[in-house]
């Protein structure tokens, strides 16, 4: 039985840029801040996502519903948690 290990796990690199997040935008919003938040998390124009949502709410009505969505899902900048988890968290607290 050969009991010689290698220790590569115990190396730690710091070039490694931190984690992205996907939250809504405080900064660049008209409505709630989806659009701005994508485009920056995607890093593209937050132009060419505000017209991705139009047309896709155009089209079929999906734009307006992914929008609604994402508006509840995911978290503005500086929040912990999306309205969605705030509204389930705070059902959870009251009595029955």
């Amino acid at each position: 039985m050969n009991t010689a290990t290698a220790d590569t796990a115990s190396t730690t690199t710091t070039d490694q840029p931190a984690a992205r997040q996907l939250r809504r935008s405080t900064d660049d919003k008209m409505l709630a801040g989806v659009a701005g938040g994508i485009a920056r998390y995607l890093d593209v124009d937050v132009t060419l996502v505000r017209v991705i949502i139009a047309a896709l709410a155009l089209l079929n009505g999906v734009g307006l519903a992914l929008y609604v969505a994402a508006w509840l899902l995911i978290p503005e900048d500086g929040a912990d948690q999306s309205l969605a988890a705030a509204w389930i968290a705070g059902g959870q607290n009251r009595p029955r």
